[in-house]
């Protein structure tokens, strides 16, 4: 749609074929349907791209300013969320569709819709599409048709070896953008929770990348911008033992803890009640339980956060040390700490 519409303006008589009925469908769903236009923090470095030096070319010939100034002249004003996300100030992309479809009849566009392209050659006489039974004939061919991520709203990557046919490499396709599926049996109930998390995807020793963002838990793995942004760093690693972990306070947050918990360490508040005030509902019950015993004591101490006046230490602790001596320093030291936090009760 928008090169159609770029060709138009500068006077070049455009035909837009897709196999759709309607125009724009993919984009009906992007960002959750609010669609998520552009971003404060375009640069080339952001992408996975064999080429980020031709990404910057193509920026510098039509960037974020660029785009928003086009968006703004069919109709369709925007604004930036806190973290530089860009969005419809109708929150809506059928706004943005219509305002599209809008701009397309104006500027003369000839839509040709529920008309796919089984076939292209190229000759001397120009592209040669084949469009149902019918044969068009172009000097100039835009290829906008996708990938193969969403068969059932028209990408199929239906043209991929008619592009190969014309000299063009065809790699393989991954999926990118993805939710990542794991094992997640441990985290059944945090099934729905959503928060901002860092998330890592490592294979043995090596960091293979990182992002932060939206974190969705699920029944069969996570979702949201965190693991999607890394998704093709899973997809082309089939059957790799991979590791994802994840950080669920990041930034500001973990040290806010920090001091909330540095503040409180002397009152009786449930830790539960602490972690609550960063952390959605459901996770702090589920750390304290994943963390086992430890938890249940004050570090400082070996004070039972249950049980005021109960001090723990020790093997009654779910701490295990390598042989070499770890265990007994850990026996010394949490009997030491214990010791010394015991006070005479009046």
């Amino acid at each position: 749609m928008m090169a159609a519409l770029q060709a138009a303006w500068r006077g070049v008589p455009v035909t837009l074929f897709d196999a759709n009925p309607g125009l724009g469908r993919k984009l009906l769903v992007t960002g959750s349907g609010r669609c998520n236009l552009t971003n404060q923090g375009i640069a080339p470095d952001r992408y996975v791209c064999d080429q980020p030096e031709l990404l910057a070319r193509l920026f510098a010939r039509f960037g974020r300013e660029d785009l928003i100034h086009t968006l703004e002249k069919i109709g369709i004003l925007v604004h930036p969320t806190p973290d530089g996300w860009y969005y419809p100030c109708s929150e809506s992309a059928a706004t943005v569709v219509d305002a599209f479809a809008a701009a397309l009849v104006q500027a003369g566009v000839e839509l040709r819709m529920e008309s796919r392209v089984t076939g292209l050659q190229h000759s001397r006489a120009g592209f040669i599409l084949q469009v149902g039974e019918a044969e068009w004939i172009c000097n100039s061919l835009v290829v906008a048709a996708g990938g193969q991520a969403y068969p059932t709203l028209g990408s199929r990557g239906d043209l991929y070896p008619q592009l190969e046919r014309l000299g063009h490499t065809l790699r393989p396709a991954h999926p990118a953008l993805a939710p990542v599926v794991a094992d997640v049996r441990s985290f059944h109930k945090l099934q729905g929770v959503r928060l901002d998390a860092v998330a890592q995807i490592w294979q043995a020793k090596t960091l293979l990348g990182q992002t932060t963002g939206n974190l969705i838990f699920t029944q069969w793995g996570f979702n949201g911008p965190a693991v999607m942004d890394l998704s093709h760093l899973v997809s082309t690693r089939a059957g790799k033992n991979l590791t994802l972990v994840l950080n669920l306070l990041p930034g500001e947050m973990e040290l806010r803890l920090r001091q909330l918990l540095a503040q409180k360490r002397r009152e009786p508040i449930p830790l539960r009640v602490l972690l609550g005030a960063v952390l959605p509902p459901k996770v702090p019950a589920w750390v304290l339980a994943a963390a086992n015993p430890l938890a249940e004591v004050n570090p400082e101490t070996m004070e039972s956060n249950m049980v005021p006046g109960l001090y723990l230490a020790g093997e009654t602790l779910d701490v295990i040390g390598p042989c070499g001596g770890f265990n007994l320093q850990f026996a010394f030291s949490s009997g030491a700490a214990a010791g010394l936090g015991c006070r005479v009760r009046a």
